[in-house]
């Protein structure tokens, strides 16, 4: 492994793989198995599934996206989980990164839709997993549970291809649209991405949704779980 590939290996204080809870959860879950590629198949599922999918959880500090905060909290949206994914497979030596993309017709709920004010999520977060001498995109966003009550398989990872958001429903209906590339990362960009949503949600809306979690001290602003869905 080069120089220039050893920030994909490192904790960092967001992706902090080097802390004993994100290093015992990663053993307990992958430690039997043998290749890369195996123990970064396990990692997705636990991720996938084990923590659910929240878009209203906190998102403006570092500590939000923090691998051992995701981890004891059970839940995050799709960079939280991103990030997780990624700090787990760095406890393995697994180079990793997180990666960035605008997309339209999101897995979402018409009370999602009215409290963002648009149908585009900006810097939706998956991850990257350099195996057998590639990279590979893994997504882990949607647990089984969600994708069941929005009729979306669930998306498989095979740790060979491309693991990205099912572009169709089990309805046969357009479900997701990759609009555009933000690029890879070695650790989260907070700034970055609170300053682009301010940008494609306005900075008043945005400010109301810190002053609000702020003020309550929620862990999320509303239960995504009992909204209604909203075909793409």
């Amino acid at each position: 492994m080069d120089v220039i590939d050893r920030k994909y290996l490192e904790p960092t204080s967001i992706l902090d793989s080097d802390h004993p809870d994100v290093r015992d959860y990663a053993h307990r879950i992958a430690d039997k198995e043998k290749s890369d590629r195996e123990k970064a198949i396990k990692l997705f599922y636990a991720v996938r599934d084990g923590i659910w999918y929240d878009p209203y959880c906190p998102f403006y500090l570092p500590e939000h996206y923090r691998a051992s905060n995701v981890l004891r909290s059970g839940r995050g949206y799709c960079v939280c989980k991103a990030g997780l994914l990624c700090a787990l497979a760095r406890v393995f030596k697994i180079p990793s990164r997180v990666g960035f993309a605008d997309v339209r017709n999101h897995l979402t709920t018409r009370q999602l839709m009215d409290f963002m004010g648009s149908d585009l999520f900006v810097y939706h977060g998956y991850t990257e997993l350099f195996l057998e001498g590639k990279w590979v995109k893994a997504t882990p966003a949607f647990n089984r549970e969600l994708c069941e009550k929005h009729k979306v398989a669930p998306l498989e990872f095979n740790g060979r291809d491309d693991a990205l958001l099912q572009p169709y429903n089990l309805e046969k209906e357009q479900f997701m649209e990759y609009v555009a590339s933000h690029g890879t990362y070695a650790d989260i960009p907070v700034k970055a991405i609170v300053a682009a949503w301010e940008d494609a949600y306005g900075k008043d809306r945005v400010r109301g949704w810190i002053e609000t979690l702020e003020k309550t001290g929620a862990k999320s602003l509303r239960n995504f779980y009992r909204e209604d869905v909203v075909k793409g």
